[in-house]
């Protein structure tokens, strides 16, 4: 069984959130970066080249497979910011419906620019979210 291809890389996330570009999404990141510090208490790790998580969990199927993953995080695309909030099969519609615009993929937000979110809601959304994860499989410190 192969694992994981998102792993912790201890790569420097600053460098990282410096690095970003264009410049206006870099800010955003780090914007990013300071709020789920703030809601998470956990220190960012970067996972893979491209993904900042928050936190970590260890999940086993009942197929057997079994890993560590990022409980949350982001990456900050090109075009839109990738908000990992896990477990993706949740319904968190009454929260959503007063974020922002965005768009939803399986365990992922996708937000074009950060002034189209209210940020007090999508903190509020990482906490549910890692509520629910913690429920099922324990959360812990990155």
């Amino acid at each position: 069984m192969s694992g994981n291809k998102t792993a912790p890389t201890g790569a420097s996330v600053e460098d990282f959130l410096q690095a970003v570009e264009p410049e206006r999404k870099s800010v955003e990141a780090q914007e990013l970066n300071r709020l789920f510090c703030e809601v998470t208490g956990f220190q960012p790790q970067m996972w893979g080249p491209s993904i900042i998580g928050y936190g970590r969990y260890h999940y086993r199927y009942a197929t057997g497979r079994e890993g560590e993953f990022l409980a949350t995080g982001f990456a900050p695309r090109r075009a839109r910011h990738s908000i990992y909030i896990m477990p993706g099969y949740q319904d968190y519609s009454a929260i959503l419906a007063r974020l922002g615009k965005h768009r939803l993929g399986k365990s992922c937000l996708y937000v074009n620019k950060l002034a189209d979110v209210d940020l007090d809601v999508l903190g509020e959304l990482i906490r549910a979210g890692l509520k629910d994860l913690d429920a099922i499989w324990p959360v812990q410190p990155g």
